[in-house]
């Protein structure tokens, strides 16, 4: 999600006269688009920006200070409290406001330009109102990959899983028309983009209505719409949700030609403990029997999972039971994270009672496994 971010943002930016460059030193502009998933990726922010005002320009090219700005999950997570532990940024964005950046940017240049001397204006810019993006951003026609593109069907989530920050940074669910989602790719493939992948906070929960009197398209027919679209060669979605996942979902998968058989279904834990603490919605045996009906439908379909160890609580036989699901699924590959607390959701208020070192154990063996996995199935 967070590279197709980048790329509206750089669209946006060239269709307002901004050039791009590659070497940071270069740039009177630095724009750093942020993760609040996890605490890793947000710590790799603050050193970032504390690198960059280290740096700072060579005497040759200095015309002014750089602009700085921090945009995305990590803006709308701790909105002022950036300008605080970060002096050197000059501007904060959240994801709904992206489309903002090039007049923002603009009058940071424009009120600099007022004040005689380097490094004497210190305004700082916060923007966000949590509206939904404008359509358009999604037409700059700028995409990084010149044969793969990024589309985002659906922006935020409702899901609310007590570890994750994202309802709390990208809003409840919006889903796109259904049109603008096909006139996107249709543009995408004139431009020569022969693959896309859908993107989504939960694409299965993918619905648009059309009329009082017709159903709304659903993620499956959204599929459908797709797969018919000329000049596609193959497409893929992520990410899916175990609790909104149909067989009507395999059955498209099974039937579309362009579409890739693969399914990322994160599983997160093999404990029904664990699960009903995370909010997700679903059991052991719930997520067992979804996985056998996808193989069963989608014939040699690629399936891939998330797994989080040690969530608050976790005792070791709950971290057995994500061991032994992970053993029967046989996961194609698996994506391993230790359980960081978030601001502001639901297990921010639980004891983070799983001791560093015994997650990084966890971790571990899980990753190994899964490994192993892997390497015996390719």
């Amino acid at each position: 999600m967070n590279v197709r971010d980048s790329e509206v943002i750089c669209g946006l930016l060239r269709a307002a006269g901004c050039g791009l460059t590659a070497k940071p030193e270069e740039a009177d502009v630095i724009i750093l688009n942020t993760c609040s998933v996890r605490q890793h990726a947000e710590d790799r922010v603050w050193s970032g920006v504390g690198q960059l005002k280290k740096k700072g320009r060579p005497q040759s090219t200095v015309h002014s200070p750089q602009i700085i700005g921090i945009v995305g999950c990590m803006a709308q997570n701790y909105k002022q409290a950036i300008f605080e532990k970060a002096p050197s940024v000059d501007f904060v964005v959240g994801p709904s406001d992206i489309h903002k950046i090039p007049e923002i940017i603009e009058k940071v240049t424009r009120h600099r330009s007022q004040v005689s001397g380097k490094g004497l204006f210190e305004q700082k810019i916060w923007e966000t109102d949590g509206s939904l993006r404008p359509e358009e951003i999604y037409h700059t026609g700028f995409y990084e990959d010149k044969e793969h593109a990024y589309v985002v069907i659906s922006e935020g989530c409702s899901n609310y899983c007590s570890y994750c920050v994202v309802p709390y940074v990208r809003g409840e669910l919006h889903n796109r028309n259904y049109e603008d989602i096909v006139r996107e790719i249709k543009e995408a493939t004139d431009k020569g983009i022969t693959r896309v992948t859908l993107l989504g906070q939960n694409v299965n929960a993918y619905q648009f209505p059309v009329s009082s009197s017709q159903s709304p398209v659903s993620f499956p027919q959204l599929l459908r719409l797709v797969n018919n679209i000329s000049g596609l060669k193959e497409f893929s979605f992520i990410t899916s949700h175990p609790k909104d996942t149909t067989a009507d979902l395999f059955q498209a998968m099974a039937g579309l030609e362009k579409l890739k058989k693969c399914l990322h279904l994160p599983v997160q834990s093999g404990s029904d403990r664990i699960l009903e603490l995370m909010n997700r919605g679903y059991t052991r045996n719930f997520y067992l029997d979804l996985a056998d009906k996808y193989r069963k439908i989608v014939k040699n379909g690629v399936l891939t999972t998330d797994i989080i160890v040690g969530f608050s609580g976790e005792s070791e036989e709950d971290f057995q039971d994500t061991r032994s699901l992970v053993e029967e699924m046989e996961f194609d590959a698996g994506y391993i994270f230790k359980y960081s607390p978030r601001p502001h959701t639901r297990a921010a208020g639980f004891a983070d009672d799983v001791p560093q070192q015994e997650k990084e154990k966890r971790h571990a063996l899980i990753l190994e496994l899964q490994r192993k996995i892997s390497r015996n199935k390719k």
